[in-house]
């Protein structure tokens, strides 16, 4: 008895645990490959699982949107002949060819919608379709949300932040030069303490990956400058030219202490240290000041004629 397509879904639903937002027959081949191989693709969250047919319960590949950089269709869109996008990833080039022209202007609409948090300005859908990438655009802005390394990761939180006390960075595996802070921010601190350092990691502007905002300083001034750093399975992905995959943050930070031969530092906020153990030294002026009060009021209390007329 062949197995209903429902059991199929719901098995690939537990594996990805993901929330289905398009899924339909594609072509696909990377570049170097000859041919097209079909396949049947799922948008789920922002990956793309690829599955050698509709009734196969296990991916065979996946193409992580999150380090998509650009979606460029091969020819104008035309009702009747086959399109083609090309999608370049951080670390690859593969391309999508869908049979109708109608269902590849979808497949557009939404993997663009999932990858930039945003509905695509020029799109040959129809009212129902665009509200539910609207409905798709809600959903994955909430799930990122709750997805977040801001909402399930403990961050080191300076003294200097208004967010909270500090915790162990060792522990997180966050460096020290990071600081819960906008890009223009973290911008402002550099400029205003150089002495700091001139390097430090936050988050990104889209609240899932994190970012490195640096100061370069050049004979005609200082310049600064931005990275993004994409959070990815196997560790992080910092988007250069030729992109570079290390596995932690901290090998992030290395990156770049040893591509500018350690021109760049850390910025770190000096902290301030007691240097007593016990109780704090005496304030002989304070306690002279209280005894000579105490003093004056035994004086007002065992004499009426001292003391201070009630008005």
């Amino acid at each position: 008895m062949a197995e209903s397509p429902v059991g199929v879904y719901k098995r690939r639903d537990t594996i990805t645990a993901l929330p289905l937002y398009y899924s339909g027959h594609l072509l696909k081949k990377y570049t170097g490959e000859k041919d097209f191989k079909k396949c049947y693709g799922e948008l789920r969250g922002s990956t793309i699982f690829l599955y050698t047919d509709q009734m196969h319960d296990t991916y065979s590949e996946k193409l992580d949107l999150q380090m998509l950089k650009s979606m460029v269709m091969d020819a104008p869109y035309q009702k009747n002949r086959s399109t083609i996008y090309t999608l370049t990833l951080s670390n690859e080039e593969v391309q999508l060819k869908v049979d109708n022209p109608n269902t590849g202007e979808e497949w557009r609409g939404f993997i663009m919608t999932v990858a930039t948090r945003e509905i695509p300005s020029k799109l040959q859908l129809l009212p129902g379709q665009i509200l539910r990438l609207e409905e798709v655009l809600s959903e994955e802005q909430k799930r990122q949300v709750a997805c977040s390394p801001l909402f399930t990761t403990t961050y080191p939180i300076h003294p200097s932040s208004s967010l909270g006390n500090t915790y162990d960075n060792t522990l997180n595996g966050i460096p020290l030069c990071f600081f819960p802070v906008s890009r223009q921010k973290a911008e402002k601190m550099l400029k205003e303490n150089t002495e700091y350092g001139n390097i430090i990691l936050r988050p990104s502007t889209d609240n899932t990956n994190y970012a490195i905002t640096l100061r370069q300083d050049n004979p005609s001034g200082p310049v600064m400058k931005s990275y993004k750093v994409l959070s990815i399975d196997t560790g992080f992905v910092i988007e250069l030219n030729s992109p570079v995959t290390v596995p932690s943050l901290e090998a992030v930070l290395d990156h770049f202490l040893m591509e500018t031969e350690f021109r760049l530092q850390p910025y770190l906020v000096p902290q301030t240290y007691d240097t007593c153990i016990g109780p704090e030294p005496k304030d002989l002026h304070q306690e002279l000041r209280i005894a000579v009060q105490r003093r004056k009021e035994q004086i007002y209390t065992g004499s009426p004629f001292l003391r201070p007329i009630q008005k």
